[in-house]
């Protein structure tokens, strides 16, 4: 009987790690698979209609469209997961109430729109493996955000991981412009420092869109699918409405290369379309673009819910590494000596900044080595900020107050 209880528990506990090992590899593949997608749709060449001859898919305002398309999908498979909770009669609590107005998310939505289109932009201008290590640059300023409208509370580790990012965001910014080479990509050395900026200056419109998000969800206990569902409706819905003035606007950001458009227009959405109908490959990168979005937000979602965020986190920067990896091997840029030590140190700084590393490893030597007797004095607080918590708070006014007293 006992034996039969143990077999049972063990083949629970092999299907529950083959499911996080599966949903792991999904958000990795997914997630590499949408920033190679985007990039690859901007470097390929296709007949259209303005002009009819081939040309660069240069339509940032059109992917991000298509991108929250694919997080519009989010809802779709949010309603699927919510019925079937119904029909099979199980508990609805952790939904939350659904009895909220679904206008809430339209100002996270719009920072959401803003920030993506600039990000596409960005990425027509630099590196696909710089685009990815410089959306990590997104912690400085949500921590920022979150002391000033949530009230949190940031840790030494936090500070000290943010100093790192920035270290690392302009060791990335110098090795791109400094040992530019432009044989690969047809991109010059201003376009590529200014792709850059344009990727940090996004982060500060996300980090917005991210501690707006924290407060709708602490307050109505959403479920992070239907919410990144119904910003993927907002967003999908209002760019679809913009678009139609920005085909009449008589202007064009600067192009990457060449300035190939017969007619001028801010984003020309005919012109995409006949650009998907003219190459495969621009509609493959497309719909790759859509579907690889809606994937990586739910093996996202699931990943936090399931395992927990910092492992999440250790994810996406081997999402980071990867890609960089594959933009080398394809071609689609040059190795930089600059380019490795910048992400390490960005890297480094995500580590910090998550507690991954430094403190928990002066934690372990305290408990280790019996040191914890060198910190016998001093109030309990005092022994807590350095041994008990994984980090010390350096802005808590009331905290230092009580324990001076």
């Amino acid at each position: 009987m006992k034996s039969a209880i143990n077999f049972h528990l063990d083949s629970t506990v092999m299907r529950g790690a083959i499911f996080n090992v599966a949903v792991a590899f999904l958000m990795v593949s997914t997630g590499t698979i949408n920033t190679l997608a985007a990039k690859w749709a901007d470097l390929n060449t296709a007949g259209g209609s303005n002009p009819t001859a081939e040309h660069y898919y240069d339509h940032p305002f059109f992917q991000a469209a298509t991108m929250f398309m694919g997080e519009a999908l989010c809802f779709v498979a949010f309603k699927i997961w919510f019925f079937y909770r119904i029909v099979q009669k199980k508990d609805l609590s952790s939904f939350g109430d659904q009895k909220f107005n679904p206008f809430i998310w339209a100002i996270p939505a719009m920072c959401d729109l803003i920030g993506t289109s600039i990000m596409y932009v960005g990425l027509t201008w630099t590196y696909a493996a710089s685009f990815q290590m410089l959306r990590g640059s997104v912690i400085i300023f949500t921590g920022l955000l979150s002391v000033a409208f949530l009230g949190n509370k940031l840790k030494i580790h936090h500070w000290v991981g943010m100093v790192t990012v920035i270290v690392g965001l302009v060791v990335v910014g110098i090795g791109d412009y400094v040992f530019f080479d432009g044989s690969s990509s047809g991109l010059d050395k201003n376009t590529v420092l200014a792709g850059d900026l344009l990727i940090v200056l996004a982060q500060i419109i996300t980090a917005v869109q991210m501690t707006v998000e924290e407060k709708i969800m602490k307050r109505y206990k959403i479920q992070p699918l239907q919410g990144v569902g119904w910003e993927g409706i907002f967003g999908f819905s209002t760019l679809t409405v913009l678009l139609i003035p920005m085909y009449f606007i008589p202007w064009h950001l600067p192009a990457s290369s060449d300035f190939w458009q017969e007619r001028t227009s801010f984003e020309d959405t005919i012109d995409a379309f006949h650009q998907w109908g003219y190459s495969a490959q621009v509609l493959v990168a497309s719909l790759g673009l859509v579907f690889s979005i809606a994937f990586f937000n739910f093996a996202g979602l699931t990943v936090t819910k399931t395992m927990n965020a910092t492992t999440r986190m250790v994810l996406d920067t081997l999402r980071s590494i990867i890609i960089w990896v594959l933009s080398l091997a394809v071609g689609w840029q040059k190795f930089e000596p600059l380019q490795p030590v910048g992400y390490v140190i960005l890297f480094v700084g995500i580590w910090i900044y998550y507690d991954l590393i430094i403190m928990p490893a002066i934690r372990w030597m305290v408990a280790k080595f019996g040191l914890k007797k060198y910190f016998a004095k001093g109030s309990s607080s005092e022994k807590e900020r350095l041994l008990g918590q994984p980090g010390y708070v350096i802005n808590n006014d009331k905290e230092d107050k009580e324990a001076s007293s």
